[in-house]
């Protein structure tokens, strides 16, 4: 990566770190919260028969990630073209 200078790299870094803190957080609310803290809450719900806790714990923490996944590629993408340095 070639950066004009220091300030750009630094905002660069920034932005990447910043999006990484967010999505973990949200995977973290997802796979620890939905799947654990708040099962008893999800467990009035259902989904295809099952309890939406059991649901999260099992699947829906796997679907969440997937989905972050594609979003932080697209993203950082993005991200990339602004900073002018993709490959």
């Amino acid at each position: 990566m070639a950066f004009e200078n220091e300030e750009r790299a630094k905002a660069y870094w920034s932005k990447n770190v910043r999006l990484m803190i967010s999505l973990l957080i949200i995977w973290f609310v997802v796979s620890f919260g939905c799947g654990i803290l708040f099962v008893d809450q999800l467990n009035q719900f259902q989904i295809g028969g099952y309890k939406l806790g059991f649901w999260f714990a099992q699947q829906g923490a796997i679907y969440c990630f997937l989905g972050i996944i594609f979003y932080y590629a697209w993203k950082m993408r993005r991200i990339d073209r602004e900073f002018n340095v993709e490959e």
